[in-house]
């Protein structure tokens, strides 16, 4: 290692050097693939005192969807409500010219809900945690 350069590890990093990271890193991508033209999306479901209650939160760019988060309160699970916000996260992928959605899970009974909205496989990584397996999976538009 250059002399100039000194290493830490650390358990409590500041959120600006995030920042430097990702900036670097997008800037880097863009100069490789082109402006990602990346833009934020959430579908957020709230009740009538505008509480929470179910909601997604994910990106689009380079003509793909990515869902980072999906999730319904217990109490309102069994109603469809995850699927009515995963077809409006994919309404609005397809009306940002995006070609695919792409998520992963590593909660086993989410998986059959994946798959039942037309969602396939492409990878796992297997002990994620411990005796369980992270599952990437994705889905064509239109």
């Amino acid at each position: 290692m250059p002399a100039a350069l000194r290493m830490s590890v650390t358990a409590d990093p500041d959120a600006r050097e995030r920042a430097a990271l990702v900036a670097g890193l997008v800037g880097f991508h863009e100069n490789l693939l082109g402006p990602a033209g990346a833009s934020p999306l959430a579908v957020l479901l709230h009740d009538a005192d505008g509480a929470l209650r179910a909601g997604l939160w994910g990106r689009s760019g380079h003509g793909w969807l990515f869902i980072e988060l999906l999730f319904v309160q217990d109490a309102w699970r069994g109603r469809g409500l995850g699927g009515r916000v995963l077809d409006a996260a994919e309404a609005e992928a397809a009306a940002r010219g995006c070609h695919g959605v792409w998520l992963d899970t590593m909660n086993p009974a989410a998986l059959p809900f994946y798959l039942r909205h037309g969602y396939e496989s492409f990878g796992e990584l297997p002990d994620y945690p411990p005796g369980n397996r992270r599952v990437f999976l994705r889905k064509r538009c239109g």
